[in-house]
């Protein structure tokens, strides 16, 4: 029986980061921390060598990132393409305008992958997130905080 592959949705912008970080790291970033394994190596004694441990611990976490990239993309739903029946619905990849505590606020909904909330861009799995999805324009929703619940108005739906 096959396991059912996981899609990851993402922008399309999203994916083409995805992509060229991938690049940068297997080309530039992976021969730099190899030659830097391969110099601290030629150190002496690895049981005590600072800088061979960190340039093993360097090169863990890039492959890791590597994986963690090459996975994104292998497994990437664009949202951007996907069907949106009821444009007046809030959905994945709608940047929707909400009333909150008076003040007008946008978020783009993104797939958490891509979710940066400095710039606005939240989770579809974020409680903010989870309380937009399949709303409608003019509707109030409620949503937890750590401080507490919260009610929000969504005031439009762009795509």
């Amino acid at each position: 029986m096959d396991a059912k592959v996981k899609r990851i949705p993402v922008t399309r912008e999203g994916l083409s980061q995805a992509k060229d970080e991938l690049r940068d790291l297997k080309e530039v970033r992976r021969p730099r921390i190899i030659e830097a394994v391969a110099d601290a190596r030629s150190h002496g004694d690895l049981r005590e060598n600072a800088a061979y441990d960190a340039a093993r611990h360097d090169q863990a976490m890039m492959e890791k990132r590597i994986g963690d990239l090459e996975a994104l993309i292998n497994n990437a739903q664009i949202i951007d393409d996907m069907p949106n029946t009821n444009p007046d619905v809030v959905s994945l990849g709608n940047t929707v305008v909400i009333d909150f505590d008076g003040e007008e606020e946008r978020y783009k909904i993104v797939g958490a992958i891509e979710a940066k909330p400095t710039a606005n861009r939240i989770s579809n799995e974020s409680p903010l997130g989870k309380a937009l999805l399949g709303r409608r324009v003019g509707q109030d929703t409620l949503f937890t905080t750590p401080a507490g619940l919260r009610t929000i108005k969504i005031k439009g739906i762009e795509r």
